[in-house]
């Protein structure tokens, strides 16, 4: 072999790499757009690009598995090539949007759109959900097999007004999904509780920071996350708490994964930083949310309940909005989320810094476990050979101010987390082998993000004899 041969398209030299149960030093060498080597930098293949991470740590790409992109139909918010800009900023290497855009992706039809969309602009991998809704069942099983991520589930309201489904209809949704064997995330709230509570505050004058949290007590969390772990727990549908902000959740949650519910839960950074006693004026109105920020003993028990894997994921709920849509003077008016994406990992790796979390901690929550509970699994959410070339290079020791105006999600330049100092930061971000980030600037790759289809475990529906298929033969019986 000529010493001077090239073998790899791009060769990370010189840094610790780190998965979710090891960290070691080795070289990564990637190769059309799969990692081809890790190991000793004196048996790494010759490259076309050499990327100089010494004294850095290379970890597999984030994903967030909870981001709302706002194209089609809300691009005054942001679009593809703003989102997906953030995340290469940010170190996420695969995002998944929410089917809450107009149109919703509840049809054929509506997913093209959006995929269409996607194609010409994604900077990183994405993948897209469809809409589980009363009024389109059967739009399921066709959406599936177009290679949706997964299904979303709006108990709760959110952008795009989408009403919460008929409990009927959402055993029918989830007993079709068991036998499909995809995972169903669940905005977990229950809406005519928060609404009843909302407008009797309305009629009763309220119009402050708190109103927002009173309308959506810890109730409206519970009850709404029982009657979804119920409900799974029947059929045996796969699900995805999404946004956990609620400590007394945790029982609950750890009560039914030893009963061998198939569910995973997602929290967000803004409730393990934020604390709602701190929300009033501007700052209320920036980090109003679905389900709000409580208040600050909550954080604690929500942090330890994901260090420990009882919440399995973190996700951000990137939600942007044009920035005059949060600055209106009643505190109802203003839209609820806020940008995440490009701040989640700087914000968990001053936790790391902290000695609050292990880096091997950060990569389980941030990017193996999402992996796993979507089916894409060893294919990505681990740096080895075969794996997709999807490459964070980190620099523990970098520091940094967060501030809204230099977000890349452009129409939506504002943070709950404006002025906080971070210790760690992203300095490149690899796709399929490609740079897409390096030194903080996001280099040219529109178009380069791929759809990411889930590869699940086999299906494990339950109680067939009385699935409303089932019922609805001639003279079925339920045993």
């Amino acid at each position: 072999m000529a010493q001077d041969e090239i073998l790899a398209d791009l060769l990370i030299s010189g840094g610790t790499v780190v998965n979710e149960t090891s960290s070691f030093p080795a070289d990564v060498a990637v190769k059309d757009g799969l990692v081809a080597f890790v190991g000793h930098p004196a048996l790494a293949p010759r490259a076309k690009q050499v990327l100089d991470a010494k004294g850095k740590l290379v970890i597999p790409g984030a994903i967030d598995v909870h981001t709302h992109i706002r194209e089609p139909g809300m691009t005054h918010k942001e679009d593809w090539t703003t989102s997906t800009r953030a995340a290469a900023a940010g170190g996420v290497t695969t995002i998944f949007d929410m089917p809450n855009t107009d149109p919703p992706v509840w049809s054929l039809e509506a997913l093209a759109m959006k995929r269409e969309a996607a194609e010409r602009q994604a900077m990183v991998n994405y993948g897209l959900y469809g809409l589980l809704d009363e009024r389109a069942l059967d739009a399921i099983e066709p959406l599936a097999k177009a290679g949706v991520i997964g299904f979303k589930l709006f108990y709760g309201n959110t952008t795009g007004n989408l009403p919460a489904p008929n409990d009927g209809a959402v055993l029918e949704g989830f007993e079709i999904l068991a036998e499909l064997g995809l995972r169903c995330s669940i905005h977990a709230e229950n809406s005519p509780i928060l609404f009843w509570r909302e407008n009797r505050m309305k009629a009763a004058g309220r119009d402050d920071a708190f109103g927002h949290l009173s309308a959506r007590a810890d109730i409206v969390a519970l009850e709404s996350l029982n009657r979804s772990i119920v409900l799974s727990e029947w059929t045996g549908a796969r699900i995805h708490i999404v946004h956990e902000s609620c400590m007394r959740s945790i029982p609950v949650i750890r009560d039914a994964k030893a009963r061998g519910v198939p569910i995973t839960v997602e929290t967000c950074p803004q409730y393990l930083l934020i604390a709602a006693e701190d929300l009033t004026g501007d700052a209320g109105r920036v980090a109003r949310l679905n389900p709000p920020i409580r208040e600050g003993r909550q954080r604690e028990p929500i942090l330890q309940a994901l260090l420990d894997g009882t919440i399995d994921i973190l996700g951000t709920d990137h939600a942007p909005h044009a920035t005059e849509e949060k600055q209106r003077p009643s505190f109802w008016d203003n839209a609820c989320g806020f940008p995440g994406v490009e701040t989640s990992m700087r914000l968990m790796l001053t936790f790391v810094h902290e000695g609050r979390m292990t880096m091997e901690q950060y990569v389980r929550m941030a990017s193996a476990a999402p992996a796993r509970a979507f089916g894409l699994y060893p294919r990505k959410g681990v740096v080895q050979p075969g794996a997709d070339a999807d490459l964070v290079v980190v620099d523990l020791a970098k520091r940094g101010v967060i501030r809204g105006a230099e977000l890349h999600s452009e129409r939506s330049r504002f943070t709950p987390f404006e002025g906080m100092e971070t210790v760690g930061q992203p300095v490149a971000t690899v796709v399929r082998g490609r740079v897409v980030m390096k030194d903080g600037k996001v280099l040219d790759a529109l178009g380069w993000g791929r759809m990411e289809k889930p590869q699940m475990p086999k299906p494990e529906p339950r109680n067939l004899a009385t699935t409303t298929r089932a019922i609805l033969k001639p003279d079925a019986r339920p045993w």
